[in-house]
Order: C-alpha cells, then sequence, then structure tokens
C-alpha cells in the first residue's frame, strides 16, 4: 500500500469513527448514508489491515492499532487543512474570539492578570474563558475543544504539544504572630501543623491518602527522603483557601513562591523561606496537535509566554 493508492477522504472517516465509536453517529456527523460509514469502514479495515472499531457489550472499542493512529491521523488532517486553507494573518487589535483556557488555581491567581491586561491592550476583542482542572480531560484537549492547558503536570499524552511558561521556588506562609516564628528551623517547622495544598493534571480530584508520600507532591517528597514527615491538619485544591487558614491560625502552608508572593504586603502574614530544599515546581502550557498550526492560537501561546518571561 502506498499514498497513491490510499482515499485520503478515509482518514477524515477513521477520525471521526474513532471520536464517536458509533457508525450512525459518525455518519450524520460527516451528512452521510449509515450504508456509505459502514463501507468506509471496511475500506479502512483492509486499508490498515485492522478491524480497528470492535463491536462488544459497552458498545463499538478502538483496537490498539486504532489508539495508535487517532493522534497521527488528528494530526495530519490539522496540517492537511492549513495547506488549504487561505494564508490570512491574525489581526489581534481586531480580533473577536473566545479562547477557553484551563488554568489551575496557581496559575489563574498570578499568571492570568497580567495576561488579561496585556489583552486589553493588544487584543481587546479577545475574551477568556477560564475552567477548573476539574472541568477538563484530556480527551477535551485531544478534540481542541479547550484551547489549551495550564498546570504542573505529572504526566501528559505524547501527542500534545507543551511549553514551559516558568520555574518556581517555594515558600512558606503563616501568621506573622505564629509562635514558630521565635525559633524556624526544620525541626520547629516540623513540629507544627501544615496545610497541604495541590491540584496537577487535569479530571476530577480523588481523597488523599497522608500515608502515601510520593503522592503528596514535591514537599511531602523532599521532607520523605531526610526521612521525616510534616504533620498534616488540612488538605485543600485551592491555593487562595490555604493562604487564607494560614492567616487566621497557626497553620503554615508551603506554597509556590508567586503565589506566597500575592501575600506579601499582607501585614497579617509573613514569607519565609523552607527549611528543607524542594525540587523547582515547573508551570507547563500544553494543547492539540489540531491547533498547533492556527495564526491566532499561535499569537495567545506567544503572549501567554511573553507575559511569563516578563514575570
Amino acid at each position: 500500500m502506498n499514498l497513491e493508492r490510499a482515499d485520503l477522504n478515509l482518514l477524515v472517516y477513521l477520525d471521526v469513527l474513532l471520536r464517536e465509536r458509533n457508525v450512525t453517529r459518525a455518519a450524520s456527523h460527516l451528512g452521510l448514508s449509515q450504508p456509505a460509514m459502514s463501507n468506509g469502514l471496511k475500506r479502512l479495515r483492509e486499508l490498515f489491515g485492522d478491524p480497528l472499531l470492535v463491536r462488544t457489550r459497552e458498545g463499538m472499542m478502538p483496537t490498539e492499532r486504532a489508539m495508535e493512529l487517532q493522534p497521527m491521523v488528528r494530526e495530519a488532517l490539522a496540517a492537511i487543512d492549513q495547506v488549504i486553507q487561505p494564508n490570512r494573518d491574525f489581526n489581534p487589535i481586531d480580533a473577536r474570539r473566545t479562547f477557553r483556557i484551563m488554568a489551575s488555581d496557581y496559575a489563574e491567581s498570578t499568571l492570568i492578570p497580567p495576561l488579561l491586561k496585556q489583552l486589553r491592550v493588544s487584543a481587546p476583542g479577545i475574551s477568556l474563558d477560564i475552567m477548573t482542572p476539574s472541568d477538563v480531560s484530556f480527551v477535551d484537549v485531544e478534540q481542541g475543544k479547550v484551547d489549551m492547558v495550564i498546570n504542573r503536570f505529572d504526566s501528559m499524552p505524547q501527542s500534545f504539544h507543551q511549553a514551559t511558561i516558568w520555574s518556581d521556588t517555594f515558600s512558606c506562609v503563616m501568621r506573622a504572630d505564629n509562635p514558630i516564628l521565635q525559633d524556624y528551623n526544620l525541626e520547629s517547622y516540623l513540629a507544627s501543623q501544615h496545610i497541604w495544598v495541590s491540584k496537577t493534571g487535569m479530571g476530577v480530584g480523588v481523597g488523599v491518602n497522608p500515608e502515601d508520600v510520593q503522592r503528596l507532591g514535591w514537599v511531602d517528597e523532599a521532607i520523605g527522603r531526610q526521612g521525616r514527615k510534616r504533620d498534616i491538619s488540612v488538605f485543600t485544591r485551592h491555593y487562595q483557601v490555604a493562604m487564607l487558614l494560614a492567616e487566621q491560625s497557626d497553620l503554615i502552608v508551603t506554597v509556590p513562591t508567586r503565589m506566597a508572593q500575592l501575600a506579601s504586603s499582607n501585614p497579617r502574614v509573613v514569607l519565609r523561606e523552607p527549611p528543607v530544599k524542594i525540587p523547582l515546581l515547573e508551570l507547563k502550557m500544553a494543547w492539540s496537535p489540531l491547533l498547533q498550526q492556527s495564526a491566532p492560537h499561535r499569537w495567545m501561546r506567544r503572549l501567554i509566554l511573553d507575559v511569563g518571561r516578563q514575570l
């Protein structure tokens, strides 16, 4: 089999079939009859020498080969679409559109305000729809339903494009009259009670197991490497809430420094370096290969990276 024998329309059929996992819905999406769609699936199976979709009790399920093909097919179709589209420059000052961005609480508090300030000047017609990690799945991103995701990720599909916006250190935030300040060191830090805050990746969160140090994140892994652990009283997924709790109690919260600096002008709290070395945190931006060549998307990605560097 070679490209000359292949009908490239079949790649469109395959993309929709793997997304819908249903011949009838795929046919409706493409404006085809069900027999025509079934014939297209037959030709795809012959082309790739694989069943691609197999009927099970749970419906049509993709084979391993189909799962391998899916991101490659989508990227190929996006590239073809870019080739045949007229070459139009993107003019941000006249643009009217909404960018849907998934951002963690950390990114939303530190990156989005200066980004919005820049947009008001350079692209006043652009609006942002900020979504939380629990609102979005990797499938949503892969299909281009979300323009980009900004967070710190433990893992990410290999098909995604990504860029690092910045690296950040950690700082401790505590009440200005917290007794620990009289003798602040590793021993007093570990003897105090703490607020744990984190939400990496995407999807609906699950409960935390305080004994599973490896899943607690950067801070607790760093402490664990010294054979120690901290006493965590509150687990939350919201940085702003964590800092508010630290202000109103003797609890200590250890957060990314850019987040902690938002409270630097608050006389009721103080910031201190952690008494243990914690690896740098990387804030990343990721997006679907379907959007890689989009002119508006390229412009927004460059703007986000520029804003991050300025900070």
